[in-house]
C-alpha cells in the first residue's frame, strides 16, 4: 500500500484508499511514502487575519518532479476547510496578499516564463502583473500594493532587459562551447557563471494592475547578487511600511567575493537611485533587514567575524532618523535562523536551533527578554497578523504541518488547520524517539536522538544506522527531512542513532565553534561516546550490527572514520563526503568555508588542512564502504568521491559507487531519491542482515 496507491488520482481510488487503510495492518514508513507526501509552505495570513494562503508540493512521479500550488483557508470557519486556489502543470509560488485582501500575488512560469500573477479572490483567472523578457526570480509587493520590487538575471552592462535577452539567444546560437573566465566564482553551488548578476529592480503597478513601464535597477552599478546565490530569495530585501524605500542585503567583493563573507544592509528609494551602506562599520555578514510596523526601527541579522559563515546571528536595531544602533539580546547565546516583527512592533518573532529543537521565540524589542513559544520540534515557517500566530511545524514522527494560536497562548492548545498525509500514511506506524545527553569531549554534555524501529518489541535488538549530520555546523534534531530522514531506516527494521557533536548548533556559539580546526578531533570522541552511551541507556541497541552513514562533512567522517574507527561498523555509507583537503582547499567554490574551518589558505597554513586529512589514512582503511557522488556537488567535487572509490577498490574492499551526473550536492528529483534509498538501505541488508540476502 505504497506507491502504486499514492499515485491513484481519482475519487473512487481515494475513497478505496481509506476505506483500505482502515483495515490494513501496521506498517514502517517507506521512501516511496515520504517522496509522495504533500509538503505544505509558505503560510502567509491576509491583512485581517482572516485568511490564510499556502502552498502544498505534491510529486508528479511520472514526470520527475514536484509541483506547488496555492491553497487558502477561511480561518472564521469553525472547522477550516482547505480550498484549492491554482491549478497547473507549472507550480504557483511565494504568494503574497494585496493589501486590501481581495487578490493573491505570486509567482508561476504558466506562461512559458516565471512572471509575476495575479489572482482576484472574488472570482476569475489569474491575470499577469508583468511580463518581461527575462525571467522574474522572486518579488515583493510594495504595503500600497502599487510597486513591485523584483530580481532578474542580467548582464550587468547591458542598458535593459531586451539587451540581456538577445545576448542569451545569441549565446544559444553559437557553437563554440568555451567559457573565459577572470575571477570567482566560476562555478557557485551547482550551477556554472554565465555572466550574469541577480539584480534588483523596482516596478510601479499601473491603474490595471499591470507593470507597464520598464522596470528601474535599484541595485545599480553594485557588483553583488541581490538575492545572495544560492540560496537567497525575497527574505534578503523588504519595503518601508511606507513604501517609498527598499532596503536590502547584498555582498560586494568583487575578486574577493569567494572567500568574503562581508554582506551589507543598502538602503534605497523605492522608485529608485543611489544605493546607501546603512552597516560598512562591520566587515562580517549583515542580512535580512526589516522595518518595524511603525518604519522607526530597522532590525537586520549581523554576525561579528569576517570570513565565518556560521557566526552567531544576533539582532541588531538602527534607529531609522539618526543611524543609532545597538544589539538586541546579546546575551541570548542562539544564533537566529529567520525573523520578523511582531504586529504591535513591541517584539520580534525569531527562530533558532535550540538544543535539538529549531524553535519559535518572542524577543521584547525594549528589553531583550526572550520567551520561547512554540512546543518541541522545528519551526519552518511562520506569519503573524494582528493577534493570530500561524506556525510551520513539523517534527520526527511528522513532517509539517499549519498550526494556529493566538499570540501570547500556549502553544501546546494550537489548533492544527492542515492534515496532509493523514490519509495516505493511515497505516503507517513511525518510530518512537527519544533524547539523550551523554558527557562528550571536553568533559562537555553532548545531545542525541535514538529512534526506534517501527515494530521494535521489548526484549528484541535491533541494527543501528548510525547517522552523522553535515554542515558542520548544523544539528539532527527533532525534524523532519525529505533527504536524511530517521524515519525511513526505523521503516526498514533499523534503529537510527544521532549524535550533535561539538560543531553543532543550538547549544551555544562556543560549542558551535569547536569544530573548526579540529574536524577530527573532538567530533569523532562525541560519536565513539554517543554510540557507546547510547548502547548502554537502550538495550534494545544492537551495538555489533551497525553501520554509520553521513553526508558532507557527515560524509567527511565517513572517510576519517575508514581511517581512525576502522572496527567501528560493519558498513559505511559516504555521500558527497571530502576525501582529500588539499583537493578540497582548491576546488571548492565558497573559499571562505575551507579557510576558516582551517586557519587559513592550503599555500599558507599546510599543516592544519593535513592534520585531519582523510587521504593520509588509506593504509588503515577496511570496512565495506558505499560511496555516493553527484556530479553538480561543486562544494565538495566529484574527484573527492572518485578519490575514496578508487582507494576502495586498490586496497580491495567491498565497495560500490552511486554515481548521479544530474544531482548536486543534495539528491533531490524523486526517483533519484527512490534509488539512493533503496541502494542504501541494501547496502545496510547486506551487512546487518545477511540471513535475508541469502
Amino acid at each position: 500500500m505504497t506507491l502504486r496507491l499514492l499515485l491513484l488520482g481519482t475519487a473512487m481510488a481515494a475513497t478505496a484508499l481509506a476505506t483500505s487503510t482502515v483495515l490494513a495492518a501496521p506498517r514502517g514508513f517507506t521512501v516511496e511514502d515520504m517522496v509522495n507526501m504533500e509538503r505544505v509552505g509558505s503560510p502567509v495570513l491576509s491583512p485581517d487575519a482572516t485568511k490564510l494562503v499556502y502552498t502544498v508540493r505534491s510529486t508528479n512521479m511520472d514526470k520527475n518532479r514536484g509541483n506547488t500550488q496555492l491553497w487558502m483557508l477561511d480561518l472564521r470557519a469553525a472547522k477550516p476547510v482547505p480550498q484549492r486556489l491554482t491549478q497547473n502543470d507549472a507550480s504557483s509560488s511565494d504568494p503574497e496578499w494585496s493589501p486590501s485582501g481581495d487578490a493573491i500575488y505570486f509567482l508561476s512560469a504558466r506562461a512559458g516564463s516565471s512572471q509575476v500573477w495575479r489572482l482576484p479572490l472574488s472570482g476569475g483567472e489569474a491575470a499577469k502583473v508583468t511580463d518581461l523578457a527575462l525571467d522574474v526570480d522572486n518579488f515583493r509587493l510594495s504595503p500600497q500594493g502599487d510597486r513591485l520590487a523584483l530580481s532578474l538575471a542580467v548582464y550587468r552592462d547591458c542598458a535593459d532587459l531586451a539587451c540581456t535577452k538577445a545576448r542569451l539567444d545569441e549565446k544559444a546560437k553559437t557553437k563554440s562551447s568555451g567559457q573565459l573566465f577572470d575571477r570567482e566564482f566560476v562555478r557557485h553551488w551547482d550551477t556554472w557563471n554565465d555572466g550574469r548578476n541577480a539584480v534588483l529592480y523596482s516596478a510601479p503597478i499601473d491603474s490595471t494592475g499591470r507593470v507597464s513601464a520598464a522596470p528601474v535597477s535599484l541595485t545599480g552599478t553594485l557588483d553583488g547578487d541581490v538575492p545572495s546565490k544560492p540560496y537567497g530569495d525575497h527574505e534578503e530585501y523588504h519595503f518601508s511600511p511606507d513604501g517609498k524605500t527598499i532596503v536590502f542585503a547584498a555582498r560586494i567583493a568583487g575578486q574577493t567575493e569567494a572567500w568574503s563573507t562581508n554582506f551589507d544592509v543598502y538602503s534605497v528609494p523605492a522608485a529608485g537611485g543611489a544605493p546607501q551602506n546603512l552597516t560598512a562599520d562591520n566587515p562580517a555578514w549583515d542580512s535580512n533587514p526589516i522595518y518595524s510596523p511603525d518604519g522607526r526601527t530597522l532590525a537586520y541579522l549581523a554576525m561579528t567575524r569576517p570570513g565565518f559563515e556560521a557566526d552567531r546571528f544576533h539582532m541588531v536595531l538602527m534607529d531609522v532618523a539618526t543611524g543609532k544602533k545597538h544589539t538586541l539580546a546579546d546575551q541570548w547565546d542562539r544564533s537566529i535562523a529567520n525573523y520578523n516583527w511582531a504586529p504591535d512592533g513591541k517584539s520580534l518573532l525569531v527562530t533558532a536551533d535550540d538544543v535539538g529543537q529549531h524553535r519559535l521565540f518572542a524577543m521584547d524589542a525594549a528589553s531583550g527578554k526572550v520567551t520561547p513559544i512554540s512546543v518541541p520540534g522545528a519551526v519552518a515557517g511562520f506569519d503573524a497578523k494582528h493577534d493570530t500566530l500561524i506556525i510551520e511545524q513539523a517534527k520526527l514522527s511528522s513532517a509539517a504541518q499549519l498550526f494556529k494560536m493566538k499570540l501570547g497562548a500556549d502553544a501546546a492548545k494550537a489548533t492544527q488547520l492542515t492534515h496532509l498525509n493523514e490519509q495516505a500514511l493511515a497505516d503507517v506506524r513511525f518510530g518512537d524517539y527519544e533524547q539523550f545527553s551523554f558527557e562528550g569531549a571536553k568533559g562537555d554534555i553532548v545531545h542525541g536522538y535514538v529512534v526506534k524501529p517501527w515494530n521494535a518489541r521489548a526484549g528484541e535488538k535491533y541494527p543501528v544506522a548510525f547517522l552523522v549530520h553535515g554542515g558542520p555546523q548544523g544539528s539532527f534534531g527533532n525534524s523532519w527531512s525529505y533527504r536524511w530522514n530517521p524515519q525511513v531506516y526505523a521503516g526498514a527494521g533499523y534503529a537510527a542513532v544521532m549524535i550533535d557533536f561539538h560543531g553543532s548548533t543550538g547549544y551555544g556559539q562556543k560549542f558551535t565553534d569547536a569544530i573548526s580546526g579540529d574536524w577530527g578531533g573532538a567530533p569523532l570522541e562525541d560519536l565513539k561516546k554517543g554510540l557507546a552511551a547510547a548502547s548502554a541507556k537502550f538495550p534494545w541497541l544492537d551495538r555489533e550490527r551497525s553501520c554509520a552513514l553521513g553526508a558532507s562533512y557527515g560524509g567527511y567522517m565517513m572517510n576519517w572514520i575508514e581511517g581512525n574507527w576502522s572496527d567501528g561498523f560493519r558498513c559505511i555509507v559516504n555521500h558527497d563526503g571530502v576525501f582529500d583537503n588539499r583537493g578540497m582547499a582548491y576546488a571548492s567554490e565558497e573559499q571562505w568555508f575551507v579557510e576558516w574551518e582551517n586557519g587559513g589558505t592550503y599555500y599558507d597554513v599546510p599543516a592544519n588542512h593535513e592534520k585531519f586529512n582523510p587521504v593520509n589514512y588509506v593504509k588503515n582503511w577496511k570496512t565495506p564502504m558505499l560511496v555516493v557522488q553527484g556530479d553538480l556537488d561543486f562544494r565538495i567535487p566529484t574527484t573527492q568521491g572518485l578519490g575514496a572509490f578508487d582507494a576502495l577498490q586498490r586496497r580491495g574492499i567491498p565497495s560500490k559507487l552511486l554515481f548521479f551526473p544530474d544531482e548536486n550536492h543534495w539528491v533531490l528529483k524523486p526517483a533519484n531519491s527512490v534509488l539512493w534509498h533503496h541502494t542504501v538501505l541494501n547496502w545496510l541488508d547486506t551487512y546487518l542482515k545477511p540471513e535475508q540476502k541469502n
